[in-house]
């Protein structure tokens, strides 16, 4: 759940909410159903999504291994429910906290900027085109958010 969601929960014991944090919470609360749809949209769409993300990944880098094609692939379906999560809950913090905690790890024993820049590009054009523009501005946020991540931790393994 939102950071500022939990905190006003953890005043109820103390007082009445305010005008502006019972907007805060009605703002959330108002969003929510669609949140709700957008993530059945993906979860019931995933499968479809990443297959032909995979497919024409393959297409496009022949000359990849298939394991660093695979591993990439588990990587963004990971980081792709991460995303889904984050806004289902609206809470970025969630997706920031779950990447970085395997993230490094991952980017510095398998990196490959050229797969992950191809893999991202393909993934956003197929979520475009499965979800639909209202369900899409709600994952962008989280998508940008964990792909600046993993350039931050792409560029810091290749530093390394």
């Amino acid at each position: 759940m939102h950071p500022k969601i939990e905190a006003l929960f953890d005043e109820a014991e103390n007082r009445y909410l305010k005008a502006d944090e019972l907007q805060v919470l009605n703002q959330y609360v108002d969003s929510l159903p669609e949140r709700l749809v957008a993530y059945r949209t993906l979860r019931d769409r995933e499968l479809t999504v990443m297959q032909h993300v995979a497919d024409q990944l393959q297409i496009e880098l022949p000359d990849e291994p298939i394991e660093a094609l695979e591993r990439a692939i588990k990587n963004a379906l990971l980081t792709l429910r991460y995303c889904a999560m984050g806004m289902l809950m609206n809470d970025e913090s969630f997706v920031r906290d779950r990447l970085m905690s395997w993230l490094g790890g991952a980017m510095s024993q398998y990196h490959n900027p050229t797969i992950n820049q191809s893999l991202y590009r393909l993934l956003n054009q197929q979520l475009s085109q499965a979800l639909g523009a209202s369900a899409m501005n709600l994952l962008t946020p989280y998508l940008v958010l964990a792909q600046t991540l993993i350039h931050q931790q792409t560029a810091g393994a290749t530093a390394s």
